[in-house]
């Protein structure tokens, strides 16, 4: 591809690009661009094959031209040989009809040999270019599924009112008020326990003083088993 070409090529390229950022629908503006594409890949492929066949025809011009020159120069020197100089003479102007035409085809052929080569060049490029487009078209689809399935997620979660961070605030406190309790009433059991231990142990140290006393009495009357 010439250079000018490739520049154009490029512009082309970096314009459809910006194009495609910005459309709402990119897959579309893909499709339409693959349809147009695709179509010039089939034209371009058909000019391809009858300018092969073109070429073939030029090249089979110039070699049949090349053999019938070296046929008449054959001739030529044969004729020249058995003295037929008149018909030496008719021979070499044949050769050298036949030398001119060799000359043009092969100038024709080689002209649509290198016309064949740039056409191919422009052929695969937009091959390469259609495989470049289709694949961001795969790397779109991928987006906008990307985005359905976001957008399902979203509505999703409103629909049955996702969990949220204030939720486990709330579980949270709630949480610490249970534990709070919890704590709470081992404390109380344990004063009440405690509460009741010194009751306990008071009333025993009393019952003992009264027993001490009733002993005292008995005695002063006189039992002394006690």
């Amino acid at each position: 591809m010439s250079s000018l070409g490739k520049r154009f090529r490029d512009l082309t390229v970096a314009s459809f690009n910006e194009l495609l950022e910005q459309s709402e629908d990119p897959v579309r503006m893909i499709d339409k661009y693959l349809t147009s594409q695709s179509e010039q890949i089939r034209e371009s492929e058909r000019l391809l094959q009858q300018c092969l066949s073109h070429a073939s025809s030029l090249r089979q011009q110039y070699v049949s031209a090349e053999q019938l020159k070296e046929r008449r120069e054959q001739q030529a020197l044969l004729a020249l040989k058995a003295g037929e100089e008149e018909v030496a003479r008719i021979a070499l102007h044949e050769k050298m009809q036949q030398e001119e035409k060799a000359s043009q085809y092969k100038a024709l052929y080689e002209q649509s040999k290198l016309g064949i080569v740039e056409l191919e060049e422009q052929l695969q490029q937009l091959k390469a270019d259609f495989q470049e487009v289709a694949s961001k078209r795969t790397y779109y689809i991928a987006r906008l599924e990307s985005v359905r399935l976001q957008q399902r997620m979203n509505e999703r979660l409103r629909a049955t009112g996702g969990p949220s961070p204030r939720m486990f605030d709330r579980l949270e406190e709630r949480v610490s008020d249970l534990e709070l309790g919890a704590r709470a009433l081992r404390e109380v059991r344990g004063q009440v326990r405690e509460a009741w231990t010194n009751v306990s142990g008071a009333a025993s140290q009393a019952l003992d003083q009264e027993l001490a006393k009733l002993k005292t009495k008995l005695q002063q009357e006189g039992w002394t088993k006690l």
